[in-house]
């Protein structure tokens, strides 16, 4: 009951806020008898199918927040995005009555409530639109790179590269099947500690057989890049900056470049 009135609250809260990013739509859908809804932005002129980045807001954001700060529109009009809204959910790190909105941090969590909002975007999307289903990418801020840690993990086979910005995988997440992963660390993130962060660019580089020595991928503001590719065709950036736990300036540039660059395969048929 609780937990009903709070995402009452947090509903009319947002309803009361305003209108949708100019250039935005929202749309909505009943996961789990919870009203859930997403910002998309549909690029006017489609010429062949579209790639699809999913974009998800930290723990106690919005997902208009998220669209008019991070600056993706303007970096890939060709795109269609989505900027998904989260629910009151516990934090792990802040928030433990879960009074803020966010994503589970794990399977199981929330009754996986979150990843079944995920598979209704996608399918919705693909019955409407003309999707590039080898261009499907997930990014996201703290918690929501959390998320795309989880997505990662728990839908193998969807993603061609994730983004993901001041996150880790966590105690318990491994990662999924090899993918090419971007993520941006401020080294000196006052929640999502900088040595957490490096402990997942391990993971990450065993997991995807990266070689040991990067080298210089891009810098672009305070943001320094570093590739340490992968024979097999699944490289990590680390992008690093001195700050904390903002999402900095320069990141949507850096996370669209990277998502360009990766295709996922094809599936055959046997």
């Amino acid at each position: 009951m609780q937990r009903s009135l709070l995402c009452l609250l947090f509903l009319l809260i947002r309803n009361l806020h305003g209108a949708a990013p100019e250039g935005f739509v929202e749309r909505s859908w009943t996961i789990q008898s919870a009203q859930r809804t997403a910002l998309l932005r549909i690029p006017k002129l489609v010429h062949r199918k579209m790639p699809v980045v999913f974009c998800w807001h930290g723990h106690g954001g919005t997902a208009e927040h998220a669209a008019r700060a991070w600056g993706l529109p303007s970096e890939w009009p060709e795109a269609l995005l989505v900027f998904p809204q989260g629910l009151p959910t516990p934090g792990q790190l802040t928030d433990p009555e879960g009074r803020r909105t966010g994503w589970q941090p794990r399977p199981g969590a929330q009754n996986d409530r979150d990843l079944e909002f995920f598979d209704t975007l996608l399918a919705a999307l693909k019955s409407e639109h003309p999707l590039d289903q080898n261009r499907v990418y997930s990014t996201g801020h703290s918690n929501g790179g959390g998320f795309s840690y989880l997505l990662w993990s728990q839908r193998p086979g969807v993603f061609a590269a994730i983004a993901p910005v001041a996150a880790t995988l966590g105690k318990t997440l491994r990662p999924g099947a090899p993918l090419p992963v971007l993520h941006v660390a401020g080294q000196k993130d006052w929640l999502v500690k900088f040595s957490w962060q490096e402990a997942t660019f391990a993971a990450i580089r065993s997991n995807n057989q990266c070689r040991p020595n990067p080298a210089p991928w891009a810098e672009l503001g305070s943001l320094n890049a570093q590739l340490f590719d992968s024979p097999i065709g699944a490289p990590l950036v680390t992008a690093i900056h001195p700050g904390g736990h903002e999402y900095p300036a320069g990141t949507a540039k850096l996370v669209v470049r990277f998502f360009k660059e990766h295709t996922r395969a094809p599936v055959t048929s046997q």
